[in-house]
């Protein structure tokens, strides 16, 4: 039978979500401890891949199980697992639906704080920035839903079939001393390191250093710069999955901290 697991975690210590041979992921973990609690190899299929020390407050991955178990795997797991990764749900599937495929909307957040915080470090993105514009930024933001190729905001087009992403909303909210941003953007797909790039491209706006216009000129003409650096992954959040068969509310409200 299919389960689908819903957890989340914080992806500080790893190299994102995806296994790779001679290193840490979420993954990894997650079959590593499935497999000692049931014995056998367990090989599981997540809804998506973040990249390293990218973190996640809801995320779905399926496992295929021949057998129902006969003990408390909720507890077990969570008791196993180590304190950055967190399982909510056990959610017994009909049919073969896919956690990766069959996701209609994928959500996340991007938290910015502009002052050195030990607090905030790991969990938010530090930039040290005074007087950014924010009406500009925010200017900028609301023309993402407007376009539907995103070719200008990933780091390899060329390696991918298309980039082509339907963004459904995005929104900049700052708190009401300037001092912490979040950037929240939601569409059916997403390009490697699509979000880091706009929210990078946004702070150059802040600071000045590129206008609205030629941030849209990007979207228009898809045309790649030559030169792209993602804002840090940190910041960082896979925030809400969505399925035609599935949507359940994130479990976890760790945003009232960081913004």
């Amino acid at each position: 039978m299919r389960y689908f697991f819903h957890i989340g975690y914080h992806g500080t210590k790893y190299s994102g979500w995806q296994k790779h041979a001679g290193v840490n992921s979420i993954q990894l973990v997650l079959e590593t401890t499935l497999s000692k609690i049931f014995k056998h190899t367990v090989a599981i299929v997540g809804c998506g891949r973040t990249d390293a020390h990218v973190h996640a407050s809801q995320f779905f991955f399926h496992v295929d199980l021949e057998h129902e178990w006969d003990f408390d795997l909720f507890f077990r797991l969570n008791k196993i697992l180590p304190d950055d990764i967190a399982l909510f749900d056990i959610i017994p599937m009909q049919g073969l639906p896919h956690a990766r495929f069959d996701a209609v909307q994928r959500a996340y957040d991007y938290f910015i704080h502009t002052y050195k915080d030990p607090f905030l470090s790991g969990f938010s993105s530090l930039y040290p920035e005074t007087n950014l514009d924010i009406d500009a930024m925010k200017r900028a933001t609301t023309l993402l839903p407007l376009y539907d190729d995103y070719r200008a905001f990933c780091k390899m087009p060329d390696r991918i079939d298309h980039t082509i992403c339907r963004v459904s909303s995005a929104g900049l909210f700052v708190d009401q001393s300037g001092d912490r941003l979040r950037f929240h953007i939601s569409a059916n797909r997403f390009l490697s390191k699509m979000i880091r790039i706009i929210v990078g491209r946004l702070l150059d706006i802040g600071r000045g250093d590129m206008s609205v216009d030629e941030f849209e000129h990007y979207l228009v003409s898809k045309q790649t710069p030559q030169i792209i650096i993602p804002a840090h992954p940190q910041g960082l959040y896979l925030s809400k999955v969505t399925y035609p068969y599935l949507d359940l509310a994130p479990r976890t409200n760790f945003s009232g901290m960081l913004f």
